[in-house]
């Protein structure tokens, strides 16, 4: 089973960062659902922005971890380039 990390575009232009197994069904929930997240209720609407798949959940939580460590700034570059930049 497949595994995403993504990255959602606040209405108020912050980034959240999560992972799931279905990123139509998560982005939806974040938007419509009372599954969303705490922090995304009051910043919707949410648009996908950036995602990276991975074969294991063990590695899609540990690029999560990576992601949620990164700068405003950094998410928006990271967002920019496709994910093509050196997050180390």
């Amino acid at each position: 089973m497949p595994y995403f990390t993504y990255l959602v575009r606040c209405n108020d232009e912050s980034y959240y960062c999560g992972y799931t197994t279905d990123l139509l069904r998560r982005v939806n929930e974040h938007n419509t659902s009372k599954k969303a997240s705490k922090y995304i209720k009051p910043r919707r609407p949410v648009e996908l922005v950036y995602s990276r798949k991975f074969d294991c959940l063990s590695k899609a939580l540990k690029y999560e971890i990576t992601l949620k460590k990164l700068s405003h700034n950094q998410k928006a570059k990271l967002v920019k380039h496709n994910g093509i930049i050196d997050l180390s």
